[in-house]
């Protein structure tokens, strides 16, 4: 990542019209292999991919308000939470999956609803115990290094700021993005379960009695596999820590949704063909 981030000329983080429009033409294709391998269930595999991609979208740009401070953060030199882009991510969106999964059969938008407020409550939770370490364990109040006030309370930031850092805690920002983050993490990743659960039904229910059971576990294994691979997509775009929605480097996100796209629109399509196929 940092050998395409010193190319000459081109400045971090900038959005790459020609990779976008290659990676959009390459998501087509998946989509219109999916419709032509699949033979008569062609146009449910078309639904599903399409779910799974939009998905994906979501999962890529929530992960960008999540935020994340790693090692620097544990020495409070940093705001966000003491952790990698990756697994941060991964655990809020595995929260809202396990809560969608639950809510599958209910129906649709419930299982929507649950899987982003499972994904939400996981890091509101998370983000309110940081900020309890930060204040009461280390004796650090929140203050962010990428803005002079709180874009949503007005709070002044740099008198709070130690000096030779950039900042530390979660402040009222990144606490909000941070859960915004996740609904959208937890959204996305149930929005993928669904889709290969509902084709799975289709494709296995006519088989056995007890392929119903074997449809929700492909479905979990896949939909995981899945967020894992956009996450860490999500993790390369934004290289290090990101404080939120405010930060800089929230602006790269167009350039993950893009890779996003490509990567589940293959991924989504050796979903679908595994169990279609064997």
């Amino acid at each position: 990542m940092s050998a395409i981030a010193a190319k000459p000329g081109a400045a971090a983080g900038a959005f790459q019209p020609v990779a976008s429009l290659i990676a959009i033409f390459f998501a087509i294709i998946f989509i219109g292999t999916a419709y032509w391998l699949l033979g008569s269930f062609g146009c449910l595999a078309v639904e599903a991919l399409i779910g799974i991609i939009i998905g994906a979208a979501l999962i890529a740009f929530g992960v960008h308000f999540v935020p994340v401070g790693g090692a620097p953060a544990a020495m409070g030199q940093s705001p966000g939470i003491a952790t990698g882009v990756a697994m941060l991510a991964t655990g809020a969106g595995l929260a809202g999956l396990f809560g969608g999964a639950w809510a599958a059969h209910i129906g649709l938008w419930v299982a929507l609803a649950g899987g982003a407020i499972g994904g939400g409550l996981m890091m509101a939770i998370t983000c309110l115990m940081v900020n309890i370490s930060y204040v009461y364990g280390m004796g650090i109040p929140a203050a962010s290094g990428k803005v002079e006030k709180d874009p949503i309370t007005g709070d002044s930031q740099p008198e709070y700021k130690s000096q030779g850092t950039e900042g530390h805690g979660l402040p009222f920002i990144s606490y909000v993005g941070g859960v915004f983050g996740g609904l959208l993490g937890g959204l996305g990743g149930t929005l993928i379960y669904i889709e290969l659960l509902n084709f799975y039904n289709v494709i296995l229910l006519p088989t056995s009695e007890g392929t119903n059971a074997l449809a929700v576990g492909l479905a979990g294994i896949f939909a995981i596999g899945m967020f894992l691979v956009i996450a860490v997509l999500s993790a390369y775009n934004i290289t290090g820590t990101i404080e939120g929605p405010h930060d800089p480097k929230f602006k790269r996100f167009p350039r993950a949704i893009v890779a996003a796209i490509c990567a589940s629109g293959i991924c989504g399509l050796v979903a679908l063909l595994v169990v279609a196929i064997f």
